[in-house]
């Protein structure tokens, strides 16, 4: 079966020899038009993170012990004071008994040697007796007096002792986290509990290294939100970008200052964190409409007055679902191929599709 070809050939220009350059004159293609716009360069960005203390502190007995009360559970709010939990205390209460009954031996033996010392002084004043006598009282109402200081420290160490089997809050805390329970023995400066120290909060995200050059110039706001409740939010502001490079992840920590909780939620529970930059006008193409040749991205670009096509390399600042945002290579006010831009050679005529 033969097929019949339309085809006229007209002459395109001719060259300094003179020789004619053939092209063919097909029939328009309909292809979508789209005439070149700046548009605002708004972006919104968002991750999920995690609320978080801005100072932590990990609780713990000074002295090791088994805990017979555990009076805070994670999530408690507690004042400043408060006690936390207790080990037992048995052998540290018998050691403060035992100390302030010799304090009380002490003290009386201090008592008696005064009486004997001033005494032996009163006789020495009379004559009745020997002044080595009276330096040898003098000298043993000294040795009293330090006994009472000695026992006088034992009481104060055997009562340190004591309320180091208390674990109390060094200020107001939230307590984030439960590290040990009733019963369980625990050594000196072993963690109990997980405290969150004052009312002040940091959303942290983990950041992936390339969004970081993404982020808009100058001070930079952060939209917070529970995941399931966008419009129960607070804003806040970074106030920490780690200088460090998660190797496994390719993650930079941030650290986002929030001024209160959003409603519902509390220490650990995840967050959602926005930011809406808007920046100069871009041009903006839709997907279809890049092309590439050799030298990298190009567009085809529609003569006004005679619908035909040409090739013209673009640069590209980034690439975002649905459009190319482009940093140079056209103008406001040209038109490019969109769809059927896959369709088209150099030269083409080409007249926008119906319904586009």
């Amino acid at each position: 079966m033969r097929r019949r070809h339309a085809i006229a050939i007209v002459l395109a220009g001719a060259g300094a020899s003179g020789a004619v350059t053939p092209v063919l004159a097909l029939a328009p293609l309909s292809v979508e038009i789209v005439t070149v716009k700046p548009i605002s360069d708004a972006r919104t960005l968002s991750l999920t993170g995690e609320i978080a203390a801005r100072t932590t502190l990990s609780a713990s007995f000074p002295a090791s012990g088994r805990i017979v009360a555990m009076l805070a559970h994670a999530g408690d709010k507690v004042k400043a004071g408060a006690v936390l939990a207790r080990i037992d205390a048995v052998q540290q209460d018998e050691a403060l008994r035992s100390a302030e009954a010799a304090l009380v031996t002490a003290k009386a033996n201090a008592t008696k040697a005064e009486d004997d010392a001033n005494r032996q002084d009163g006789l020495l004043q009379r004559g009745a007796t020997t002044r080595s006598a009276r330096d040898a009282s003098f000298d043993a109402l000294r040795a009293a007096q330090a006994q009472v200081a000695q026992a006088q420290a034992d009481v104060d160490r055997a009562k340190k002792a004591v309320s180091d089997t208390v674990l109390t809050a060094p200020s107001d805390a939230t307590v984030t986290q439960k590290l040990a329970d009733v019963g369980q023995v625990v050594g000196a400066a072993q963690p109990v509990l997980q405290l969150a120290i004052g009312n002040r909060y940091d959303a942290v995200f983990e950041v992936p290294e390339q969004l970081l050059t993404k982020l808009p110039e100058g001070p930079v706001t952060v939209k917070l939100s529970p995941v399931d409740r966008p419009s129960d939010f607070v804003m806040g502001t970074p106030r920490q970008v780690s200088p460090l490079v998660d190797p496994t992840q390719g993650t930079v920590k941030v650290k986002v200052a929030m001024p209160d909780l959003p409603p519902g939620l509390r220490f650990g529970d995840a967050i959602v964190g926005t930011i809406h930059s808007v920046g100069q006008d871009r041009i903006a193409l839709p997907w279809p409409a890049m092309t590439a040749t050799a030298r990298g991205p190009a567009v085809w670009v529609v003569d006004p007055a005679t619908h035909r096509v040409s090739l013209r390399q673009v640069t590209v600042l980034r690439y975002e679902t649905g459009r190319i945002v482009l940093a140079s290579g056209v103008k406001a006010g040209e038109e490019v191929v969109g769809l059927g831009a896959s369709l088209l050679f150099p030269g083409r005529v080409v007249r926008q599709a119906e319904g586009k």
